[in-house]
């Protein structure tokens, strides 16, 4: 079998396939190209020793960055495409986080040590595929299944578990692998000694999946997803699916209908702020421009989602073209136009708040004469 696409046969792709000489797509590319699913990054195996590809690279005057030259890795970017060029390599010792590893020579060492069959698959620059363990018929029939034993796989690292689930999530069909659902339910305290940085970022992968929802179901029989998100609830996530009706994944917006607590993730700030507003704008009613003014479109689109999964119903048709109304709208008044009679300070701000928040109530249609007519005076009381 050969894998086709634009991205093997680009100028840059050719020429650093060409430079290196023997050298192999590997891994996800190889995968997506099999399985018809877009490729995005470009990973290159070679038996070449780290030093010799920068050597090559340099003397075909290719930028070279060392990213990880230390575990046989470096970054080739031709045409401002990056490639990561990676040696074969072995497992020395394990410890269920990271490996201690050794260059190899042989393609079959290199494809023993990796997680999955499908992601075992290496294609020749003309595209012919490679395939050492027999990846190649699961990938086609979107089995996820380890490479060699499951609990050897997993007790090399424990973050496979959430690798196994997240790949079962993106490309897999029909019912898991018994033998690694049972190796992943077994081990499943393993998650517990990772860091909270790698069990978030594989957890959002997954959550970003078009339907997340079987395999979410699969973690709790498994006992998994109690690791990651002590408390989760399901009870939203598939109407949530269907209300989301084509639209865009967010994990943010999955994570905010699964609830729980999320003390076993480490979120970036922005995220996790993210989340606490809209847990917060949830319970309040909210027209969708008001929100996008308010909150950004992101959150205002994933708050009116929420509310139709809640509902049982599909949300508006004008839902869409009110949130970018109200991200395209700014506030009518200036400090400037409530002076006189105020005078800058506490005074004109509270005023200036008071007219915002009238602003919001009228749907952000309220222009800034009418925003004028209900200003009150300096010193005016509330009800006066």
């Amino acid at each position: 079998m050969h894998v086709e696409g634009s991205w093997r046969t680009t100028p840059a792709t050719v020429r650093v396939m060409s430079v290196l000489g023997e050298a192999y797509f590997v891994g996800g590319c190889v995968r997506n190209a099999v399985l018809g699913e877009p490729v995005s990054d470009i990973d290159i195996a070679t038996p070449l020793r780290p030093e010799e590809v920068v050597a090559r690279m340099e003397a075909a005057e290719l930028k070279v960055v060392p990213t990880g030259i230390e575990h046989g890795t470096v970054t080739v970017v031709a045409d401002s495409v990056p490639y990561e060029v990676t040696t074969f390599r072995r497992d020395v010792e394990t410890d269920g986080r990271r490996a201690t590893i050794a260059f190899a020579d042989d393609i079959a060492e290199d494809a023993a040590r990796r997680d999955f069959t499908m992601n075992a698959l290496y294609a020749r620059a003309d595209g012919e595929v490679v395939d050492p363990l027999g990846g190649l018929e699961d990938a086609r029939a979107r089995r996820v299944i380890f490479v060699g034993d499951a609990e050897t796989r997993i007790r090399e690292d424990y973050l496979r578990i959430l690798r196994f689930f997240r790949f079962r999530a993106w490309y897999g069909r029909g019912e898991a692998d018994e033998t690694a659902l049972a190796a992943c339910t077994k081990l499943a305290n393993g998650l517990d000694g990772l860091s909270a940085e790698r069990v978030t970022a594989e957890f959002c992968k997954l959550l970003a999946a078009p339907d997340p929802t079987p395999v979410l179901e699969e973690m709790v029989g498994a006992g998994v997803l109690k690791r990651v998100l002590p408390d989760a609830q399901l009870d939203l996530i598939a109407p949530l699916i269907r209300a989301e009706d084509g639209r865009a994944p967010r994990w943010q917006r999955r994570m905010l209908a699964l609830s729980g607590r999320r003390s076993r993730l480490r979120l970036a700030k922005r995220d996790a702020q993210g989340l606490i507003l809209a847990e917060a704008a949830l319970a309040r009613p909210e027209t969708p421009a008001v929100r996008a003014r308010r909150y950004g479109s992101d959150i205002a689109r994933d708050l009116c989602l929420m509310e139709a999964a809640i509902l049982g119903r599909k949300p508006s048709r004008k839902v869409e073209a009110e949130i970018a109304r109200g991200a395209a709208a700014s506030f009518p008044l200036k400090a400037a136009d409530l002076m006189p009679p105020f005078s800058p300070g506490p005074e004109l701000g509270v005023e200036m708040e008071r007219l915002r928040t009238l602003w919001h109530a009228s749907d952000l249609k309220h222009n800034k004469a009418a925003l004028l007519r209900q200003r009150r005076e300096p010193g005016q009381r509330r009800g006066a």
